[in-house]
């Protein structure tokens, strides 16, 4: 293999500011950045080898975070990190220094067990949320060996032949080969906030040429705003000038939640509450002449078992795993507090183009003037002779065109309607013409310009034609003349612009988009005038087939779906029919972006409350649709794929992006991706984010019963100066139970699907609801009361082995079925079924630990036990499963409460 220039003294280390690629290749021209990297500036890389060699030296184009403490160390820090795991480590050195050398063991193995699963759980969070990050791949659009495909960013190596247009996010560290009307946000990596114009051109100067100053370079990680370009790829990862950036907001230590917060707020009010419990419990048990060093010893091991600190780890690790439950549902959550949000929404804004439709759009008609009333079935062109005036039409639609074809995926790449135009030629027996013709210069498309021009020439200059083809009201006042049947212009008056307008509205009456079509000779400075009509093509998008189903499901839960469109009203009308949404009178349902800017938020969030569809709006409009729903208290979830989508994508409560045709800056922007860009996946994402709200409020209810009997169990002991019924290793053994796998376990409980008949929740509604605290009283109570009677029935003059024993096992067996109970707030166990196969293993194994405390010799020692007969087995089971009993009363009289209030109100 030839040696490679650029291979040489590279090393993976991150490079300063004034070393970096960047700055070698802007003072570059095209031809010897491309002889010096060994590519092709129009067929890019070729050689496989020589790729697998360049991969292996450059590595990934990935910036990877470092790993900054080793799994160990970050063990041991949480020995230490943690107050209460400090003052448990005191008790176990005093009980040493007193000769207690049992109980010193037994406590140090009980913390490093307590540790060890509460570092368990928060790994399993850390790797949940890392493996979220890798959901969202980076793509690029790439050329090797003169084959277009859309690869993952991360394969790419120097020398690479790459493409990005407006709203992609640059893949690596480029010089631009080719730049039409190219301009590219680089705020990320300058902090300027104007856009910067690229060019091809080298920069030439004797000083050191700043980022900001590299005009023939654009940098990974920036957005490109308008226009499009290609160019060679000069560096990957660390070597890029993002990398240093990188490097520093690595060391930012990232934020918490919005939940974990509340959660956090919520733990330290109970530890308040469960201290001030504990310290009376320590004193009077002192006063009573209990030996201080006991008391000392039960009291800490109490705030261990009375805490939950483990809470915020388990809401962390159910929000992590409820994500990845939605990843394998097409939904990508990017920020773990939307999936607890998602329960909330009651208003969904939808795209109508690609989310509610199938986003693969096909010609079916095509127009021109002379036709009359009769427009062309695409379907039936072949059998029909071709007028000059459709030739013209097809070759406006073939050459002011950007779509590409991909040898690898044998299809089109590139904007649907680019892409249907071009897909029509075959059914006219024309082959695409942009192979004949030379771009000189290009209007991109913009949704404030709403068309595009292109002007090109077939080997002459000086016989540049100019193409336009966008909004049909865009298209037609820069007409003067349309072409007639042979193909001759001829002028366009009132009446004929009146005939176009009438067809545009009945292809629109058929669901079809409708766009216009123009040519005329000459080329353009500023914007194309003087074209002369060519013709209209209306192309359908039929309806996903699953939305229908979905919509009826969003509903009856009470969320208010909106379709938001580009499109005419009556194109968005025909489709929301279609897909059932409530049409009923359009002018009340249905309004238009010139109303919408004629109407003030005030007055448009008065109205907004009857309104399904809003057409023929820009991103603009979005913005302000959100800001009036919210102002109405609205929780909003909205939908959107291009860079103007952002702002409204940022606003809105839920952004949701599209996977497939989405911007880079809008998956940035959005909360959610949507990988199949499909519109019923919304409904799974809310209906888990549903789930996973009352999931959080079962495993609470669970926790906190448990803590609350701990606390009341040795307090009501210590009132009736009766001895400890538990002692430390049992309470911390309880503990490990509340905190550990049992709970968890009811934080990925399948999502009951009656949660989507529910209502959405008010913003402000607490998780510790009346009703979740008085049920978790109820449980707490029934612990309590049959806790102490076997305690009290056992007990005779002092306490024994068997009475800790018989009073243990109660408690736990009590926290087994207390946990069964929690699984549903409202529905019968029996009903449900045992579906949740981590309950169970965690349930089993909790059981089976707790056998070996009472029957294994070494856990005997341990926890003070002694064996149990299968008669005291039996008893405690019969008087455990009353908290289970009692539960399934409660909602039982709860459902048929639910039912008499439904049939008096019916009735």
């Amino acid at each position: 293999m030839a040696e490679n220039p650029f291979l040489v003294n590279l090393t993976r280390e991150v490079p300063s500011r004034s070393s970096t690629p960047s700055l070698k290749y802007c003072s570059s021209s095209v031809e010897d950045t491309v002889r010096e990297l060994q590519t092709d500036s129009l067929k890019g890389l070729s050689d496989n080898q020589d790729i697998a060699y360049r991969r292996n030296i450059h590595g990934t184009n990935e910036l990877t975070e470092e790993e900054d403490e080793h799994i160990a160390i970050k063990f041991v820090k949480t020995f230490y990190e943690d107050k209460l795991i400090l003052l448990l480590i005191g008790s176990a050195a005093v009980s040493f220094w007193m000769g207690n050398t049992d109980d010193a063991v037994s406590i140090t193995l009980a913390i490093f067990i307590v540790v060890s699963v509460g570092f368990v759980q928060e790994y399993r969070s850390e790797k949940s949320l890392e493996a979220l990050n890798q959901l969202i791949p980076a793509e690029a659009h790439l050329t090797r060996n003169g084959s277009t495909q859309t690869v993952l960013a991360s394969t790419l190596v120097p020398g690479d032949l790459v493409h990005f247009s407006v709203g992609d996010r640059v893949p690596a560290d480029i010089r631009v080969t080719e730049a039409v009307h190219l301009s590219i946000d680089e705020s990320n990596l300058t902090g300027e906030n104007n856009p910067v114009f690229k060019n091809i051109d080298a920069i030439r100067s004797s000083e050191v040429v700043p980022v900001t100053g590299r005009e023939s370079i654009a940098f990974m990680g920036t957005l490109v705003r308008d226009g499009h370009g290609s160019g060679i790829v000069v560096a990957t990862g660390s070597l890029t000038e993002f990398g240093t950036v990188f490097a520093m907001m690595s060391e930012i230590e990232k934020p918490k939640t919005p939940l974990q917060n509340t959660m956090d707020k919520l733990g330290e009010q109970l530890s308040l509450f469960s201290f001030v419990v504990i310290g009376i419990i320590c004193l009077i048990g002192v006063i009573q002449g209990r030996s201080w060093l006991d008391m000392f010893q039960i009291s800490v091991s109490l705030a261990v078992a009375a805490i939950p600190e483990g809470l915020p780890i388990i809401v962390t690790v159910t929000l992590a795993l409820g994500v990845l439950r939605m990843a394998r549902h097409k939904a990508i959550v990017r920020r773990l507090p939307s999936v607890e949000t998602l329960g909330s929404v009651n208003v969904i804004c939808s795209d109508k183009t690609g989310t509610l439709t199938q986003n693969h759009m096909t010609v079916t008609q095509v127009w021109s003037v002379d036709m009359k009333d009769v427009p062309l079935d695409v379907h039936k062109a072949l059998s029909q002779p071709l007028t000059r005036d459709i030739t013209t039409l097809l070759e406006v639609s073939s050459i002011c065109n950007n779509a590409r074809y991909s040898p690898e995926t044998e299809r089109y790449v590139g904007n649907p309607t680019d892409i249907a135009l071009v897909e029509c030629l075959p059914h006219f027996c024309v082959e695409d013409m942009r192979g004949t013709r030379e771009r000189v210069n290009e209007l991109p498309f913009s949704s404030l310009r709403k068309y595009m021009a292109v002007c090109a020439h077939s080997g002459d200059k000086s016989k540049c034609e100019t193409f336009t083809k966008g909004a049909i009201e865009k298209i037609l006042e820069k007409c003067v003349s349309y072409y007639d049947k042979a193909g001759k212009p001829k002028p366009l008056d009132e009446k004929t612009r009146a005939q176009i307008n009438d067809m545009a509205e009945t292809l629109a009456s058929k669901g079809l988009r409708v766009i216009a079509l123009a040519k005329c000779a000459g080329t353009f400075t500023t914007e194309p005038s003087d074209m002369v009509f060519a013709g209209l093509v209306g192309m359908n998008d039929p309806p996903r087939p699953s939305v229908r189903k979905a919509i009826a499901r969003l509903m009856r839960g009470g969320v208010h779906v909106i379709m938001i469109t580009g499109d005419s009203q009556t194109t968005a009308v025909n489709v929301a029919k279609q897909i059932g949404m409530p049409i009923n009178d359009p002018r009340v349902s249905v309004m238009t972006g010139d109303k919408l800017d004629s109407m003030s938020e005030e007055a448009l969030a008065a109205a907004i409350s009857n309104v399904s569809v809003f057409a023929r709006t820009t991103p603009e409009h979005k913005v302000a649709i959100v800001r009036a729903l919210q102002r109405r208290g609205d929780i909003v979830a909205m939908t959107g794929d291009g860079v103007n989508d952002a702002p409204a994508l940022k606003l809105a409560d839920i952004g949701i992006s599209m996977g497939k045709m989405g911007t880079d800056v809008a998956k940035e922007a959005s909360d959610m991706v949507l990988t199949d860009d499909d519109f019923s996946t919304i409904l799974n994402a809310i209906e888990e984010g549903k789930g996973i709200f009352y999931n959080i409020q079962n495993f609470l209810t669970f926790q906190l019963s448990t803590s609350i009997a701990a606390l009341s169990l040795i307090a009501l002991s210590t009132l009736l100066k009766l001895p400890n019924p538990l002692n430390a290793m049992q309470i911390l053994w309880i503990n490990i139970l509340m905190d550990g796998p049992p709970a968890q376990s009811l934080g990925v409980e399948p999502v009951d699907p009656e949660v989507m008949n529910k209502p959405p929740r008010s913003r402000n509604d607490k998780i510790l609801t009346t009703a979740v605290i008085k049920r978790l009283l109820q449980s707490a109570a029934t612990i309590i009361t049959g806790t102490m009677f076997v305690y009290m029935r056992e007990m005779k003059d002092e306490i024994t082995a068997r009475d800790t024993t018989m009073t243990f096992t109660c408690f736990v067996m009590f926290d087994m079925f207390n946990a069964l109970a929690c699984r549903h707030n409202t529905k019968s166990i029996f009903s449900m079924g045992m579906t949740n196969s981590m309950f169970n293993f965690a349930v089993a194994g909790s059981l089976i630990g707790q056998l070996c405390a009472i029957y294994v010799p070494f856990f005997q020692r341990i926890f003070q036990t002694e064996a149990l007969s299968a008669g005291d087995l039996l008893f405690l089971l019969c008087i455990t499963s009353t908290v289970f009993i009692g539960d399934e009363i409660r909602k039982f009289l709860s459902k048929s409460n639910g039912i008499s209030s439904r049939y008096s109100y019916n009735v």
